[in-house]
């Protein structure tokens, strides 16, 4: 009997010690981050404004461009498994509010991402060590928490995107907010994305003109959930 209890005691430590290594790797700066379906429901359930919402039943008539469910772009891999965007419910309304003013104008929004699962933030880090262009896995992404939004503008009959002033991803200073050698068609484009954006609780990021993140963005939790994960829980 001695026996069969050691034995079973050093399974369970075997077995919590793996666990812990797994979450190490997940987590290795020990964040506190919202990783389970189980907290992100106690999460939503105690305070419905974080709920994270489907960005094409939110915003109606919003393009979706999800580079990085595609190969097509900078980690040249596919790293979400389906092409959608999910942001916090404040920020879905004030994103539909920009796409009601845009139509007025045969205008429309798109979205290259949005939330971001914290683990394609280390994956990004690991690619690409530069602040400037990918978030540091130790203080986590504004994408992490659902505030933040890659978008460009389109029209609204054609489809096409605007002139903007560099392709999304593009790590290069043409793709600063405030860069001026670039084409005057392109500046007036990113001025009206900026305009708007800004008028309904956003703050472009200095490095890269499709990034804004939107206001009060520190009072939302980082997140480490897939999106088929976020689209069961109710």
């Amino acid at each position: 009997m001695k026996n069969i209890r050691f034995t079973a005691l050093i399974i369970i430590l075997i077995t919590s010690a793996s666990l812990k290594a797994q979450e190490s790797r997940k987590n290795p700066y020990n964040l506190n981050i919202i990783s389970s379906e189980q907290a992100y429901s106690a999460l939503i359930h105690g305070d419905s404004l974080k709920r994270l919402l489907d960005l094409k039943t939110a915003v109606p008539g919003i393009v979706m461009d999800i580079r990085y469910a595609t190969t097509n772009n900078f980690t040249h891999k596919q790293v979400y498994t389906s092409a959608r965007a999910f942001a916090r419910l404040k920020v879905a309304r004030a994103l539909a509010d920009v796409q009601r003013e845009l139509s007025k104008q045969g205008l429309g929004l798109k979205v290259f991402d949005a939330y971001r699962p914290y683990a394609a933030t280390l994956m990004f880090w690991d690619i690409i060590h530069d602040t400037a262009y990918v978030a540091s896995p130790v203080t986590g992404s504004r994408h992490n928490r659902g505030c933040a939004v890659d978008v460009s503008l389109v029209d609204l009959k054609t489809g096409k995107e605007l002139q903007m002033p560099t392709p999304f991803d593009d790590f290069t200073p043409k793709a600063g907010s405030a860069y001026e050698q670039i084409p005057e068609k392109a500046k007036q484009n990113r001025q009206i994305l900026l305009s708007i954006m800004t008028k309904h609780g956003f703050t472009v990021y200095a490095s890269e003109w499709w990034h804004y993140d939107f206001n009060g963005w520190k009072n939302y939790e980082l997140l480490d959930l897939s999106f088929e994960e976020l689209a069961v829980i109710k």
